[in-house]
């Protein structure tokens, strides 16, 4: 078992300046990260509103990427998702494109998802959520991927 790690934990960590730390949940497994993750990351980087803000998202996001393993969007993700898309359609229940690539991955290399965002995620039949503690109630950091 491990730990799949959402977006939203590292935005909240970037925004208060704080070590990112995940000693607190290891007795859930290694943490890793999705490579939709690493996009949704570098997007924040990119739409950065100074020079100033986008070097410092930068590093932090490489700093991660450097000490974080990502995983790849394997054949048998892509299956998952698939059958999670078309089952939750069916249904009618609507999950964020995102979070369904990360929750399919989380669900094939059998991890939980740490994430913010859990009312996203608690849709995906089977997956594990473990909940981050937003700081502040001003309410999840992460709105749509963006910073």
């Amino acid at each position: 078992m491990g730990l799949i790690i959402d977006s939203g934990v590292f935005i909240q960590w970037e925004r208060s300046g704080r070590v990112v730390d995940f000693s607190q949940w290891s007795n859930h497994g290694d943490a890793a990260i999705s490579v939709v993750t690493v996009s949704e990351l570098l997007v924040g980087v990119h739409r950065a509103d100074s020079p100033k803000r986008r070097e410092s998202r930068s590093l932090f996001v490489e700093g991660i990427l450097a000490t974080v393993p990502v995983l790849s969007i394997s054949p048998d993700i892509a299956r998952e998702h698939a059958r999670l898309f078309a089952a939750l359609m069916s249904n009618g229940i609507v999950v964020g494109a995102h979070d369904l690539w990360i929750g399919a991955t989380a669900l094939m290399v059998d991890s939980e998802v740490l994430t913010s965002n859990p009312r996203e995620f608690n849709r995906i039949p089977g997956l594990r959520v473990v909940e981050f503690p937003v700081e502040g109630d001003k309410g999840p950091v992460q709105r749509n991927g963006e910073w």
